[in-house]
């Protein structure tokens, strides 16, 4: 998937939980990508986190801790 597309996707993911008080927000958007994103996706967005999160909203980055980061291919 090309990262552009990832960072789309997870911005919409932010955009819908933001609405939310922060600390559920920050589960939900953690939530919603552990239980739906596959690992390859999952390791495709901590490459992009890893490499300053260019383009990423804030709430996905506050949301990096609590997302499944798995394991390097």
């Amino acid at each position: 998937m090309s990262p552009d597309k990832l960072i789309y996707m997870a911005n919409q993911i932010a955009t819908f939980f933001d609405s939310m008080p922060e600390a559920k927000a920050i589960e939900g958007v953690a939530l919603h990508i552990n239980d739906n994103w596959e690992p390859r996706m999952r390791r495709q967005l901590f490459q992009i986190i890893d490499a300053g999160g260019a383009g990423l909203r804030p709430l996905v980055l506050q949301s990096a801790s609590l997302i499944r980061r798995p394991i390097a291919a």
